[in-house]
């Protein structure tokens, strides 16, 4: 997630400066064929393209709403996994009393349950958006793309790390043992049938929440909106140049081509703003399809399972805390 207010053009630059010499290359030499080589046939009329790029902006709207109502689900689904982690640790320390170990176990477990979790939701998918390769190189350099699964040893015993290797969803079966372990506590009548009754609420809800997040990773944004609205931006785009000829063809044709270097000029540069400002708003979109992915616009899930942990190990009374995730480059993951 970026925390910056502004963006700055850095970042700008690293996801644009491919379409913006593209933009520039393709908008001269459509100019230079109808002014330069006399080639007056290839205009056309502005007001349809204006129709279709009306078309096309409402569209584009449409889209970017339903994008950011996946990322502000999937951010109020991991507030809900805070709050829940919360109220887990407060039931393990009021009703498993005098069993030290025990709720050591069972809150540690949980720490393990939520970055398990997260390591699950960043794993790339076949609809995975995929940048330019600056991009992919800042992210690779943060190393947060595809984090690795370690640091478990010390959250879990070395049994129960061994027995998780091999299975599909590790998150499961994390709750999995959480429940098992409130039955053993139980049959040692460390706990009652009504605790037991609250834990397992508790669980079924970790469940619920666990769901609502696959449920968001392992469904693509509807693809006939997304291909289309990228496919209309891009035809859009790719007539807009003939389109500017017949705008500025009035001012050019009182003017001989060797003098009027800054239409030519002036032309290019609507040509490439107006491009960039569509391309730029089809792709914030796009980047708000997948709120897991580990991007610049992502759910911050680094940083929450962080901060979850600091809180529940300080309600442990634990002293050596770990320190809160740092943004690295604005970007918090």
């Amino acid at each position: 997630m970026y925390i910056k207010r502004n963006i700055s053009l850095e970042l700008i630059l690293r996801f644009a400066w491919k379409n913006l010499i593209f933009f520039t290359i393709y908008a001269g030499v459509i100019f230079y064929l109808y002014h330069a080589l006399d080639w007056k046939h290839i205009d056309i009329p502005f007001q349809p393209l204006s129709v279709i790029g009306i078309a096309v902006a409402f569209y584009i709207g449409f889209k970017n709403s339903q994008s950011y109502d996946r990322f502000w689900e999937a951010r109020k689904i991991w507030g809900g996994i805070v709050n829940y982690s919360r109220t887990w640790t407060n039931n393990v320390l009021s009703y498993v009393m005098d069993d030290r170990e025990a709720q050591v176990i069972l809150v540690y477990r949980h720490i393990a349950w939520i970055n398990a979790l997260r390591i699950q939701l960043r794993q790339p998918s076949s609809f995975s958006i995929r940048e330019n390769r600056a991009i992919e190189r800042l992210f690779d350099r943060h190393g947060e793309r595809n984090p690795v699964c370690n640091g478990m040893d010390s959250l879990l015993g070395p049994d129960e790390v061994q027995g998780l290797e091999n299975r599909k969803n590790v998150a499961t079966h994390l709750i999995k043992n959480q429940g098992l372990h409130l039955k053993q506590l139980l049959k040692e009548e460390k706990i009652t049938e009504f605790d037991k009754q609250i834990f397992h609420n508790n669980l079924e809800e970790m469940y619920n929440l666990q769901g609502k997040c696959e449920r968001i990773k392992n469904t693509p944004f509807p693809r006939q909106y997304a291909y289309f609205s990228t496919l209309f931006t891009w035809i859009f785009i790719l007539l807009l140049p003939f389109g500017l000829l017949n705008v500025f063809e009035t001012q050019l044709a009182e003017l001989d081509f060797g003098h009027n270097w800054w239409y030519i000029v002036l032309m290019i540069f609507f040509s490439v703003l107006i491009s960039w400002m569509f391309v730029t708003m089809e792709k914030v979109g796009s980047n708000s399809e997948d709120p897991f992915e580990g991007r610049i616009n992502d759910v911050p899930m680094t940083a929450l399972c962080r901060t979850i942990e600091i809180d529940l190990r300080d309600m442990l009374d634990e002293d050596n805390l770990p320190e809160k995730t740092k943004p690295q480059h604005n970007i918090l993951y």
